[in-house]
């Protein structure tokens, strides 16, 4: 009896230690994800119908792609989600290279693709992979090891504050010369929001973001970044060349109205506003649902963002310090693009070239955030297998020097 409960045990054990799911997944994760994936099936399929046809793919070619492109992050996912935390910690240590030879791609001979005067693909074939995409996943990986190790030093010392961010400002730097000043935002935003929640000083992060300005400053001043800064201010004073696009977008969103003008029933999709189903598309939501669909799209968002944090929280309750950065960096991340993403979209921001996850059009994006979600799903599924960690009664805003 006593040496069938060891092998009992001992098998369990083992199967844990592979990692294998046999607990439900957490609801208020799956439910926003799936509900936001769903509306990009459908806001996709409306949005492109036009121009599907236009190019002879058919009407629904688009959509059918994403869906493509959804099933394989489903896949992606559900690898990830029997990974276990700890090997991402074990081989976190060269991720930032890593990540500067997948930026450094884009620019080799063959293997690089350029649209509209930007390298930021490469070509693998059956598809055009955006680089940055894997490049803000593997970047928080690093930063998550990085606080892991340097934790009592970060609180208190300026060097250690100032590593994550300067070789943020290294991968910043590449993707400006793609260029991409829109990831490079996000990426340096996530990186300091990282260090921040480890509980690095005010006063650190402030003198970095001041080093940080002139950077920043000086790739605006761009002949086109310049127009884009001055068309964002005050579109309607050139609406049919440098503020074309953002005009058209507010067009769209003030067509909506409160309860839209019914799915499909967008005008400004058929060619006069840019991109409608790639970075554009939540303002043909906009016009399509009105302002009860943009609430509909904010809420699941501010539900799925918040689930990352709670999750985060939990791990770090639970003693699991990587995984709780790791979660922190990917809540930060796909809230900060769709932040941005919804912000252009509504003219409270200048354009940027980023999709808002899961609901744009876009493999590389769509893919990247189906495999950064199965890490979050991985995270708590380890702390359900491991009995601990309990929800906060309350999270808000409130910074938590973990």
């Amino acid at each position: 009896m006593t040496t069938t409960a060891y092998k009992t045990t001992r098998n369990a054990g083992q199967a844990r230690g592979r990692g294998a799911p046999d607990m439900p997944v957490d609801p208020w994760l799956l439910v926003p994800v799936l509900l936001l994936a769903a509306i990009g099936v459908v806001m996709v399929g409306s949005a492109s119908v036009a121009i599907g046809e236009t190019l002879g793919a058919g009407p629904h070619h688009y959509m059918m792609r994403h869906v493509i492109y959804l099933l394989l992050g489903l896949g992606l996912a559900s690898s990830f989600r029997i990974i276990p935390i700890a090997f991402l910690e074990r081989i976190c240590g060269p991720m930032f290279l890593l990540a500067m030879l997948a930026l450094a791609l884009v620019f080799v001979p063959g293997l690089g693709h350029s649209v509209n005067g930007s390298y930021r693909w490469v070509k693998l074939g059956f598809m055009q992979f955006q680089v940055v995409e894997a490049v803000k996943l593997m970047f928080i990986i690093w930063v998550a090891g990085y606080l892991v190790r340097k934790q009592g030093q970060v609180r208190v010392s300026f060097v250690d504050t100032l590593k994550p961010l300067v070789l943020a400002g290294v991968l910043t730097g590449i993707l400006l010369l793609q260029p991409d000043m829109g990831s490079a935002a996000v990426i340096t935003a996530v990186a300091g929001g990282m260090v921040w929640l480890a509980g690095a000083a005010w006063r650190y992060i402030a003198a970095l973001g001041a080093m940080a300005l002139p950077v920043f400053g000086f790739a605006a001043i761009e002949p086109y970044r310049l127009r884009r800064i001055v068309s964002f201010m005050d579109p309607w004073a050139d609406p049919y060349n440098s503020g074309f696009q953002l005009t058209q977008a507010l067009i769209a969103v003030g067509r909506g109205e409160v309860f839209g003008v019914g799915l499909g029933a967008s005008v400004q999709k058929l060619f006069y506003l840019p991109e409608a189903h790639t970075d554009f598309i939540f303002a043909v939501l906009a016009e399509e649902f009105g302002f009860m669909g943009v609430l509909l799209v904010l809420a699941l968002f501010m539900l799925l963002i918040t689930r990352i944090f709670i999750i985060g929280v939990m791990a770090h309750r639970a003693e699991k310090p990587f995984a709780g950065y790791l979660a922190f960096g990917i809540g930060l991340w796909l809230g900060l693009q769709a932040m941005v993403s919804m912000g252009v979209n509504l003219g409270v921001l200048p354009t940027k070239g980023l999709t808002l996850p899961l609901i744009s059009s876009g493999g590389s994006s769509v893919l990247m955030t189906c495999l950064a979600l199965g890490v979050v799903f991985r995270i708590r599924y380890e702390l359900d297998r491991d009995k601990v960690g309990t929800i906060p009664s309350r999270v808000g805003p409130k910074r938590m020097a973990l």
